[in-house]
């Protein structure tokens, strides 16, 4: 060994964040399940047999479709420094103007499905960049606008397919069906091109983050938005670009429901699922990092399909998976907290 290998400090291996986490999640998990009376190895094997298996997996791919879509939708502001809070609103925003569209154009069944998925990316990313435009603007900070807007879109979207849209055939608060025509392609199961389209987008976010200027910018900007500023970053324009490109995700994940699986817009279906702030927690997982954040989203996904399983086989409700995503974001966000407070 030469000098400069000796006087070398030897590297010592450390345990991702995002494992210790889940790790930690599992061991609190478990002991809520004991306290229960029930027993936490059965739990977890219904999670898992119950999402990875060959006969759940489609079910957990067609639940993992929107999830990590709206994951990617956090992400990419979230990797500026920046967090969307109105995924709901947008993504019923992109809902409904996907229905309008299919129902309403005059155009071939294929180009009718096209032109709604890019109406409703086009009409999410515009809403979505107004909390971008408040922020730089006129100082609203976009964590409160981002949110406090999804409730008017909400709303609005309430609205009309409660009373101009209705379907009067049925009682319920929702469009009339899309024509077969206009719907997605279904590829096997329950999974439709939807799925291929959330790949893409995912993968043009992972080349975009890793390969192109703009994401080099954008992460500058997450690490010192000052220092990006001076270096020539145009920081107005940037999160206008990030909101918009966030709210077209979550536009087209809305979209894609639509199109792809309710076959009209249903008053709130696309909200109860959560898969915004499931969403959310996954990109804070990896904070913002695009591969971990399809990898989380993933991860989310299957403890969530799993958990319905575990609720038929055994007498532990599902919401423990639920309990479990808590408990990992909470984890982690003590753990950056405690780093801070060392250094």
């Amino acid at each position: 060994m030469t000098a400069p290998d000796a006087a070398r400090p030897a590297r010592r291996f450390r345990t991702p964040p995002a494992a210790t986490a889940i790790l930690f999640a599992a061991i609190v998990g478990g002991v809520l399940v004991v306290a229960s009376g029930a027993n936490p190895l059965d739990a977890y094997y219904q999670i898992l047999a119950g999402s990875l298996s060959l006969g759940a997996l489609p079910d957990t791919l067609n639940w993992a479709t929107p999830l990590v879509g709206m994951a990617v939708a956090a992400a990419i502001p979230l990797r500026g420094g920046m967090i969307n809070l109105g995924g709901d609103g947008q993504m019923a925003i992109g809902g409904l103007v996907a229905a309008i569209v299919a129902l309403c154009l005059p155009a071939p069944g294929p180009l009718a499905a096209i032109a709604a998925l890019l109406a409703a990316a086009l009409a999410a990313g515009l809403y979505a960049a107004l909390a971008a435009w408040g922020e730089t603007r006129h100082g609203i900070p976009m964590l409160v606008s981002s949110l406090l807007l999804s409730y008017p879109a909400i709303g609005f979207c309430s609205y009309i397919v409660r009373f101009p849209l209705r379907d009067t055939a049925t009682g319920l608060p929702q469009t009339q069906m899309i024509p077969e025509s206009a719907r997605l392609l279904t590829i096997a199961g329950p999974l439709n091109v939807g799925m291929l389209i959330i790949v893409a987008i995912a993968v043009a976010a992972i080349f975009l983050d890793r390969r192109a200027i703009v994401g080099y910018e954008l992460r500058l900007r997450g690490l010192n938005k000052r220092f990006a500023g001076y270096g020539g970053v145009d920081l107005e324009k940037q999160a206008m670009l990030a909101m918009f490109s966030s709210g077209a995700i979550a536009g087209a994940v809305g979209a894609i429901i639509v199109l792809g699986s309710d076959f009209r817009f249903i008053d709130g279906a696309l909200l109860i699922p959560s898969y915004t702030w499931s969403g959310l927690m996954a990109a804070l997982l990896a904070n913002g990092e695009p591969v971990g954040t399809v990898v989380a989203g993933l991860f989310f996904a299957a403890l969530q399909t799993g958990g319905f399983a575990m609720q038929r086989e055994t007498t532990i409700p599902r919401v423990l998976t639920l309990v479990l995503q808590a408990i990992v974001i909470l984890f982690l966000a003590v753990r950056h907290g405690l780093g801070r407070r060392g250094a």
